[in-house]
């Protein structure tokens, strides 16, 4: 089965001289992207980096690579977006949980079934998650809640809007 990548952190700073860097964590599972022996691969360039030990410090995590082990090699890495592959069938474990991975590309449908657009893209807030709908060439915020958002099926490809007036349509918000 092919597998797909996932974004699981952006390399910081260096930290210390042996070789650690602090990533900023883009995945809501870091102890198991980040445990002991995890691989992760530099995005774009295939190089492989397994993680030799992390720890939290001051809020940040603090990672140590096997193949990093001076500030040089660790201040060469700032910058690099880290991704692991995966299956794309894998799913969080909550039931309503999704990666956005599995969001990307979904069709918006209204309760009729009706197209409204496309999700691009997911931002996480720290409220909420938002996602990124575009509608033609414009596009708009839907808050990931389930009040606006019942149903995800991504058998389907599809998830289902509830919309309130003009979230994804001017023309609703003009009538009123």
């Amino acid at each position: 089965m092919s597998q797909v990548e996932a974004v699981v952190g952006r390399v910081g700073r260096a930290h210390g001289l042996r070789g650690e860097v602090v990533v900023d964590v883009r995945t809501d599972e870091p102890a198991i992207r980040f445990r002991t022996g995890a691989e992760l691969v530099i995005e774009g360039t295939g190089q492989r980096l397994t993680v030799a030990r992390t720890r939290w410090s001051k809020g940040s995590l603090v990672v140590a690579f096997e193949e990093v082990t001076d500030r040089t090699a660790a201040e060469a890495l700032q910058g690099r977006i880290l991704v692991v592959r995966v299956d794309p069938d894998e799913r969080p474990d909550g039931d309503d949980e999704y990666y956005d991975r599995q969001l990307r590309g979904l069709r918006v449908v209204d309760p009729d079934g009706m197209e409204l657009g496309v999700v691009v893209d997911v931002v996480h807030g720290p409220a909420q998650d938002l996602l990124v709908v575009g509608t033609g060439d414009v596009q708009r915020m839907v808050p990931f809640v389930r009040e606006l958002v019942p149903t995800v099926d991504l058998a389907a490809g599809t998830l289902t809007v509830v919309e309130p007036g003009g979230l994804l349509d001017d023309a609703a918000e003009e009538a009123r």
